[in-house]
């Protein structure tokens, strides 16, 4: 159990299999984002006929609501909300992240006040892995600090010795927790340390310094530095990152910031972005994203994408799509969540097929150039 395979490799990008208690996950691949136990819009159904291998979940917002207790006495987090894939859990890092101005942040943990009901709360790096236990996930994420991609060095250092010093007190509580059913899931660590390439590099080494891991994951990107900016840092990274374990960047889910990551050796992403762009009528295609409220796709008949093999595409028109979020009808916010979470996937699909060919490194130039070269419409 939890078991990584590569299989092929083009420069360093890279296919390969990873097998979870609820099932094997071919990489590159994208992991729509549940935040709540539901990927906003769309129903498990949904996720299997669109080809959705692994999705994510939430711990701060599940245990903030209804509970980690609640979700267990109803069987889980597979059962609670209806998915036998394979499912990970974000330890609550980033959302802890984002509640800046109502946290505090010290050794022993974070205290801050739930954005539901104003009660003062708190979570140490145990408190993260009891409570991702008894949500029941494939994969637990490690509880770290997060600070912004622009943070000086001072600022993102203290913050990646404070996430080794937290990894190591997850890990232990992990390892009690976990005694009884070792195969049931594992925890992965985070690396941290902003845009600096040498503490990166740092936060890497001493994950390592821990001892084995099943898979790790990059953080802290994508939260406001230039995509050039974050493609350097994972150039950077990618020469120390471990070989035989899948690599997981965080938050990441724009079609050219996915296929760009996986040239630079990266292998599952996830992101809000194409739902909620979805339902506000923003469609990914490959000619760049595609505004559907525009006029001038009144009197369309054309899919969305003729390329896309989703229901949006094969069974509506342009014009309706529009029409539906002209008149405020919840469908339209469905197709083109459904979509924008199909393009990301299928792209990750399309990405494997050319690496496993060796022809990953001129696709992607040829891709990238077609998607940017019309631009928002």
């Amino acid at each position: 159990m939890f078991e990584f395979r590569v299989e092929a490799q083009d420069g360093v990008a890279r296919i390969g299999t990873l097998t979870l208690p609820h099932g094997k996950v071919r990489t590159p691949t994208f992991m729509p984002v549940g935040t709540q136990g539901t990927v906003r819009a769309l129903s498990p159904p949904d996720l299997r006929a669109i080809g959705t291998q692994m999705m994510l979940s939430n711990a701060y917002h599940l245990h903030v609501r209804p509970g980690e207790d609640v979700v267990a006495q109803l069987g889980g987090l597979h059962a609670f909300v209806a998915w036998d894939g394979p499912m990970l859990t974000d330890s609550g890092g980033f959302q802890v992240f984002s509640l800046e101005g109502s946290r505090r942040v010290d050794d022993d943990g974070v205290t801050f006040r739930s954005h539901v009901d104003g009660g003062e709360r708190h979570i140490s790096p145990e408190r993260a892995m009891e409570i991702q236990w008894m949500l029941g996930p494939d994969i637990a994420m490690a509880f770290d600090h997060v600070v912004p991609a622009t943070a000086d060095r001072s600022v993102a250092e203290d913050a990646l010795e404070r996430t080794t010093r937290w990894l190591e007190r997850c890990r232990a509580r992990h390892s009690q927790l976990a005694a009884d059913r070792p195969d049931s899931q594992t925890i992965w660590p985070i690396a941290q340390g902003a845009t600096n390439h040498g503490l990166r590099k740092r936060a890497v080494d001493q994950i390592a310094s821990l001892g084995e891991w099943t898979g790790i994951a990059v953080g802290g990107l994508a939260v406001g530095e230039s995509r050039e900016t974050m493609y350097g840092v994972l150039e950077a990274m990618e020469p120390s990152l471990p070989r035989g374990v899948p690599r997981y960047l965080m938050g990441v889910g724009f079609p050219e910031d996915l296929l760009s990551a996986v040239a630079r050796g990266m292998d599952l992403f996830d992101c809000v972005a194409p739902t909620r762009n979805g339902r506000n009528g923003s469609a990914f295609t490959p000619d760049g994203s595609l505004n559907i409220r525009n006029a001038a796709y009144k009197i369309q008949a054309a899919p969305l994408d003729e390329s896309c093999d989703c229901e949006t595409c094969t069974l509506y028109s342009r014009g309706y799509l529009r029409h539906l979020f002209a008149a405020d009808e919840l469908l339209g916010l469905r197709l083109l969540s459904l979509h924008n979470v199909r393009f990301l996937i299928s792209l990750a699909e399309q990405a494997r097929k050319q690496i496993a060919a060796g022809t990953f490194t001129s696709w992607h130039r040829d891709w990238i150039e077609r998607y940017n070269h019309r631009g928002t419409s």
